[in-house]
């Protein structure tokens, strides 16, 4: 069942052969049961997770499900693809078809994907004011030096789109490798940021968002994540 939040008694009405005219009155009886709770008010807002009851028969027992992924290099960040393995496809769960993907990565990006069926949690998480640090480990073609800490706190300007980036936190972890933080997520942005450099990105692995990380969470395994339902 999926519905936009909705009053407490339009939600009835609409699931009962009560209508609207009635609830009150039902309120007034202790008929109607919310999140184990009478019910104390018509405008009560029932949202896709609110467990309600009336006369003990329940109307919505649907429960949230919040999923971390450790996706593989060549897996799709999609719910369906004809022709490649999807992050999907890799989970062992009798609800995955209710799941969507929160931030996606490359088909050759590997590391931490979210999926929910919660679209008010994914849809907080995503805002870009919510400004989440994202956080990849980065192998590149050439040495990484210290001037690229400098550049990406500034910012570097992407010309397409006519913007700069949001600083950015490097950490040099080798000659050829770092570690980068951050809070936004543009089209391609990590190869484009080192591309200011000419300097390819061999491999990319998110490790972090906000935070949830991966640990010892081996490539194509998952678990489910304990989170209170967004409001």
């Amino acid at each position: 069942m999926t519905f936009a939040t909705t009053r407490l008694d339009r939600f009835i009405a609409r699931n009962t052969a009560f209508n609207k005219s009635t609830v009150r009155l039902l309120l007034a009886q202790r008929r109607v049961v919310v999140n184990g709770q009478f019910a104390n008010s018509i405008q009560q807002q029932v949202t896709p997770f609110t467990h309600v009851e009336v006369d003990g028969l329940c109307l919505n027992n649907h429960t949230p499900l919040y999923i971390m992924l450790n996706k593989p290099k060549g897996v799709v960040c999609a719910t369906r693809d004809d022709r490649h393995t999807t992050v999907v496809d890799l989970l062992d769960h009798p609800r995955r078809d209710e799941l969507h993907i929160v931030g996606r990565l490359d088909f050759n990006t590997t590391g931490l994907v979210l999926l929910t069926n919660d679209g008010n949690w994914s849809r907080r998480i995503s805002l870009p004011q919510t400004k989440l640090p994202k956080t990849y480990e980065v192998v590149l073609s050439k040495p990484v030096t210290a001037d690229y800490i400098s550049v990406f706190q500034q910012g570097i300007y992407f010309a397409y789109e006519g913007i700069h980036t949001q600083p950015a936190r490097l950490e040099i972890t080798g000659e050829f490798s770092a570690r980068l933080t951050l809070t936004e997520g543009k089209y391609h942005q990590v190869k484009r940021m080192f591309g200011y450099f000419q300097n390819e990105v061999l491999s990319l692995h998110r490790v972090s968002v906000g935070d949830f990380t991966l640990d010892d969470l081996a490539a194509g395994e998952s678990r489910e994540l304990l989170i209170a339902p967004a409001g």
